[in-house]
C-alpha cells in the first residue's frame, strides 16, 4: 500500500539525502496518490508512497518504525500490497504480548518480524513487497510474495542496495544510469520471465518467494517459499468441494479493507466465480457488489472469432453473469480515440519502464483502470493465474506444444512468422537478432526451469510432464502478465487483487492430477465443477477467451501510419534497431493487419513505436 523505494549505504549517512530518497518515490507518485513518509538514520533511507485502503488514518501511516519504551529504534518497515490475514496475525501476536498503535497490516507485518525474524514471511498471506530495515542488525531485508504478485527491484552498489518498487525509482537515484546491453534485450524481447533478472544493466528483480538480505559483508538472497510437490489422494468429489472451500476463503480474504472493493467481470469462468463468490461474502448491508468491464465501440457486434484465442466476445456473457449474480455491472466502452490517445500509449509504456508489443491492449487496461479510480474504485479483484493454476490455456495441454522442447508458449509463437522469434522482435534487425540468438536464449532458460519442478515419486510420464508445464506457467508465464497487470492497475492507484494466487489455493491445485482439472477433456472442468450452482449455464460452458484486442480496422491503420513516419526517419532513436527487409515489406504491405489475429500481424510495429519512445524518453545507453 503501495510504493516503496529506498537506499542503503554502509560507508555512509544517508541522513542528509532526503532530497534523493523523495525524488525516487516521486517517481511512483501515481502508486500511491494519499500520502507519503519518509526515515532516515544512518546506513538507510526509506520512503514510501500510500494507498490508503486499510486504516486510512493517519496510524495507517507509512513507514512503520518500531520503537523501545525509551524511544531507541528497533526496526523500520513500508509495504506494498495487502497482507490478506492480518486479521488473525494480529490476533495470535496480540496474544503473545505484542501491542499495536492502528489497525494497518504494515504494523502487523513489522510485528510478525520482531516476533519471529526472517521466518515471519511463512506467516505472511496475500500481495506483497516489503523493505524492512533492523536498526539493531543494521540489515536490509527486501522480500516479495510467493508468486510475485507485487513487484520490487533493486541495485546492488560496492557499499549497499538502492531498490524500489518500479525501475524508474532507482534510475532516479544519480548513481544509476539506463544503460541496456545484450543480456537486457535478450530478456526484454524474451517472452518468458527469468527469475531475478531486468533489463537495465546492473538491476535485478526480487524473486518471488524470496528475501534478499542485505548486510556490510555482502547481500544473500533466500528462498522462503517453493512449490511443494504432494501425492494427491483426494476423490474428484472432495477435490471439487475443496478447491471451492479454498477459493471461497481466498476471495473473502481479499475483500478485506477500509474502501470499497471491486470485481472485473468478462464473462469467463474465471471473473465469473470470484463476482459470484465475493457477491455471497458481502453483508447484506453493503448492497450489490460493483463489478466492471472493458469493451470496444463496434467489437460485439462484428466480433470476428479465433480458433486458439478468442471463441466469442465478453460483453453478452459479462452482462449474463452480472443480471444472475446481482452484481452492478458497469461496461467501460472505449473508442477508437481513447485507443490512439497519445498520453495513455505514453502511459502504458511508462508504467512498465520498457517498450512492449500489446500496444491497444495495454492502452485499454490504462484507460480501464484510469475509469475505475473515477467511479471511486482503488482495489478490485481479477481472475489473474487462473488459467496457470488450472490449466486453461490451450497450449497446456495441446501435445504439439505441451510435449515441444522450449516453453509451450513459446513453441505456439514460432508457428506464426510475425512471432517466430518472439512476440514483437519481427522488426528487429535480423543480424542483432541473430547475434543475440533470442531463440537460444528462451531455449536455455527452459532447460534451466525444467531442473527445478519438484516431483512425487511413482509419477506416471505424462503426469511428471503435466506437473512441469505447470510449474512452468506458475514461475515463468504468470510473472509476466501478474507484473503488467500490476503496473497497469497502479498506474492510477488501482490494487489488483487476485486470489487465484491464494497460497493454499496453489499449493493444493498444483498436485491435482491433470485428469482431474480436465475431466473429459472439458477445459477447466475442476474450476467448472466447483462453482457450478453459482453461474448461468452459458457462462459454466464458455470457453476461454483472452483479454480483448480491438478488430476495429481504423485502429490497424492508425498503428501503420505512425510506423511509417518512424520507420522513414532515419534521425529517429530506433532507426539502427530495423530490419531493412521487414521494414521495406512493411513499407509496401497492402493496407494494415486486419482481422482476429491482427494484433500478432502489427505486434512487431507497435513495438517499434514503444522502442522509439522509450529509447528518446528514458535515454538509453544501449550497448548490444
Amino acid at each position: 500500500m503501495s510504493a516503496i523505494a529506498g537506499w542503503v549505504d554502509f560507508e555512509r549517512d544517508l541522513s542528509p539525502q532526503t532530497d534523493t530518497v523523495e525524488a525516487m518515490a516521486d517517481t511512483l507518485a501515481h502508486r500511491g496518490p494519499d500520502g507519503r513518509g519518509t526515515w532516515l538514520q544512518g546506513h538507510a533511507a526509506l520512503a514510501h508512497r500510500r494507498l490508503a485502503l486499510l486504516d486510512v488514518t493517519e496510524t495507517g501511516s507509512q513507514p512503520v518504525v518500531h520503537t523501545t519504551e525509551g524511544g531507541t529504534t528497533v526496526a523500520v518497515l513500508t509495504l506494498d500490497g495487502a497482507v490478506t490475514n492480518h486479521t488473525e496475525l494480529r490476533t495470535e501476536l496480540t496474544s503473545r504480548g505484542h501491542r499495536f498503535t492502528g489497525r494497518g497490516d504494515g504494523e502487523t507485518a513489522l510485528h510478525a518480524y520482531l516476533e519471529w525474524g526472517t521466518d515471519f514471511l511463512t506467516h505472511l498471506e496475500g500481495l506483497f513487497a516489503i523493505a524492512l530495515w533492523d536498526v539493531r542488525s543494521q540489515e536490509l531485508l527486501l522480500a516479495r510474495d510467493r508468486l510475485g504478485v507485487k513487484p520490487l527491484s533493486y541495485y546492488p552498489t560496492p557499499t549497499g542496495v538502492i531498490f524500489g518498487s518500479e525501475p524508474k525509482a532507482i534510475l532516479a537515484h544519480p548513481d544509476v544510469a539506463p544503460v541496456v546491453d545484450a543480456d537486457g534485450l535478450r530478456e526484454l524481447f524474451a517472452h518468458s520471465r527469468k527469475p531475478g533478472t531486468a533489463v537495465y544493466r546492473g538491476m535485478r528483480e526480487v524473486i518471488p518467494g524470496h528475501v534478499l538480505v542485505v548486510r556490510r559483508p555482502g547481500s544473500k538472497e533466500q528462498r522462503y517459499w517453493s512449490l511443494p510437490a504432494r501425492q494427491h489422494t483426494d476423490s474428484l468429489d472432495d477435490t471439487v468441494a475443496t478447491v471451492r472451500r479454498l477459493l471461497g476463503d481466498a476471495v473473502s480474504s481479499h475483500l478485506r479493507a477500509d474502501v470499497p472493493v471491486g470485481a472485473m467481470l468478462s464473462g469467463g469462468i474465471d471473473s465469473s466465480a470470484l463476482t459470484a463468490l465475493a457477491h455471497r461474502a458481502l453483508p447484506p448491508a453493503h448492497g450489490p457488489l460493483r463489478s466492471f468491464s472493458v469493451n470496444f465501440t463496434g467489437y460485439t457486434e462484428h466480433f470476428e472469432p479465433h480458433p486458439t484465442m478468442r471463441a466469442t466476445p465478453d460483453a453478452p456473457f459479462a452482462a449474463l453473469a452480472a443480471q444472475h449474480i446481482g452484481s452492478r455491472h458497469t461496461e467501460i466502452l472505449l473508442d477508437i480515440s481513447a485507443l490512439t490517445d497519445p498520453e495513455a500509449r505514453a502511459t502504458s509504456l511508462r508504467m512498465q519502464d520498457a517498450p512492449s508489443p500489446l500496444g491497444d491492449m495495454d492502452v485499454s487496461l490504462v484507460q480501464f483502470f484510469a475509469r475505475l479510480r473515477e467511479a471511486g474504485f482503488a482495489a478490485v479483484l481479477s481472475g489473474e493465474t487462473a488459467d496457470e493454476v488450472f490449466n486453461g490455456y490451450f497450449w497446456a495441454y495441446d501435445p504439439k506444444h505441451s510435449n515441444s522442447h522450449t516453453f509451450p508458449w513459446v513453441s505456439f509463437e514460432r508457428g506464426h512468422d510475425a512471432a517466430a522469434g518472439g512476440l514483437g522482435t519481427s522488426m528487429v534487425d535480423r543480424q542483432l537478432r541473430k547475434e543475440l540468438d533470442f531463440i537460444g536464449y528462451a531455449d536455455q532458460h527452459y532447460r534451466d526451469a525444467l531442473t527445478e519442478v519438484p516431483h512425487v515419486d511413482g509419477e506416471s510420464s505424462a503426469e511428471r510432464r503435466a506437473r512441469e508445464v505447470t510449474y512452468l506457467a506458475l514461475t515463468r508465464w504468470a510473472p509476466t502478465h501478474l507484473d503488467r497487470a500490476d503496473r497497469m492497475s497502479m498506474a492510477h492507484g488501482v490494487q489488483l487483487r487476485p486470489p487465484f494466487c491464494d497460497r493454499a489455493l496453489v499449493e493444493y491445485v498444483y498436485n491435482v492430477p491433470a485428469t482431474m482439472k480436465r475431466v473429459d477433456g472439458v477445459e477447466k472442468s475442476l474450476l467448472r465443477s466447483a462453482v457450478a450452482d453459482l453461474l448461468p449455464e452459458a457462462v459454466l460452458r464458455r470457453k476461454k477467451s483472452a483479454y480483448p484486442a480491438t478488430q476495429e480496422a481504423a485502429y490497424g491503420d492508425f498503428v501503420r501510419r505512425r510506423f511509417i513516419e518512424l520507420a522513414t526517419d532515419r534521425n529517429a532513436a530506433v532507426a539502427g534497431l530495423l530490419d531493412a527487409s521487414a521494414t521495406a515489406a512493411a513499407l509496401t504491405a497492402d493496407g494494415s493487419p486486419q482481422g482476429a489475429f491482427a494484433w500478432v500481424e502489427r505486434a512487431g510495429m507497435e513495438m517499434v513505436l514503444q522502442l522509439d519512445t522509450w529509447m528518446t524518453e528514458y535515454g538509453i545507453d544501449l550497448r548490444p
